[in-house]
């Protein structure tokens, strides 16, 4: 369990940084083809902090009018109530409020921007479907998204990826403004300036597909993390692999999901994806996989 924590920590650590050095890069070919140089980078920071704070403050409330999920209390869904607090207990957290999707699909997810306001929302196929060390499983996973801050590095994911479609948009546009023929006309051009012309155009149209695989593979990082924490925290890792066993068996699609909220569920509410390259695509890890590390703790 902990020789994962780690593994996953790192692989994270490192999608986050290359998610960076490729912003960093489209800002600086986009300074140099327009000849704004770094000041190129101010614009794309304003827009990356006001998107971030939107996203910090907004986002919980948004997925769960989205997903319709609504609060429950201690005396409608008691059972739900006593893992929740239990597992928090074990994990050193204030209860998350619970909230329930009427959906006979087994699902769940967290959201919140910090533990002192998370949510943890199941379905009540969850509820009926599955037995308590099973669902107990399911909570320590959705549990450690909220210790490990995992909301927030979707958030800034997601924020990150906007940023890149951003500067490639503005790298694009830059030719149509004439920036390419300045750079290729400086000075200092010739076959160098017609390099990195040709680069940056390359770059401008790839970067966008490269930041949504970067997203999705933080996101699919960050499964792969909660399901070694959650095993952590019940010290019970056959329950959780039971649950995934389960949920994989179950083929009802959640209704309520769509691509936007598919990642926050600890499966994939919506249609199964196969094949290598499908699943680079794919906003959770082979759920196979997933089993076969937890019956390997």
């Amino acid at each position: 369990m902990y020789e994962q924590i780690s593994s996953n920590k790192r692989k994270s650590f490192f999608l986050i940084l290359f998610f960076l050095v490729l912003i960093f890069a489209l800002g600086w070919f986009f300074g140099q083809i327009t000849d704004l140089g770094s000041y190129a980078l101010i614009p794309a920071a304003i827009i990356a902090v006001l998107m971030t704070i939107g996203s910090y403050y907004g986002s919980d409330k948004i997925v769960l009018a989205v997903s319709r999920a609504r609060p429950v209390s201690k005396e409608e869904y008691p059972y739900l109530y006593n893992v929740v607090e239990g597992l928090a207990i074990a994990a050193g957290l204030p209860k998350p409020r619970c909230y329930i999707i009427n959906d006979t699909a087994p699902n769940a997810f967290a959201s919140g921007r910090n533990p002192k306001n998370s949510v943890i929302v199941v379905t009540t196929g969850l509820l009926d479907k599955l037995n308590r060390a099973e669902l107990e499983g399911v909570i320590a996973h959705e549990m450690s998204h909220i210790k490990n801050y995992d909301i927030l590095v979707q958030t800034l994911a997601v924020v990150m990826v906007g940023v890149v479609v951003l500067l490639s948009d503005w790298i694009l546009r830059s030719f149509f403004w004439g920036g390419g023929r300045r750079r290729s006309s400086d000075k200092q051009g010739g076959n160098a300036g017609s390099i990195l012309i040709v680069v940056a155009l390359v770059l401008a149209v790839l970067s966008p597909l490269f930041a949504q695989l970067l997203k999705l593979a933080v996101s699919r990082k960050r499964e792969y993390l909660a399901d070694a924490n959650g095993a952590l925290l019940t010290r019970y890792p056959p329950g959780l692999a039971s649950a995934l066993k389960k949920l994989s068996a179950d083929k009802e699609p959640l209704e309520v999901a769509n691509k936007a909220t598919a990642h926050l569920y600890i499966v994939n509410p919506l249609k199964d994806i196969k094949g290598k390259m499908n699943a680079l695509f794919s906003t959770h890890p082979p759920i196979e996989k997933r089993i076969e590390l937890l019956e390997n703790m």
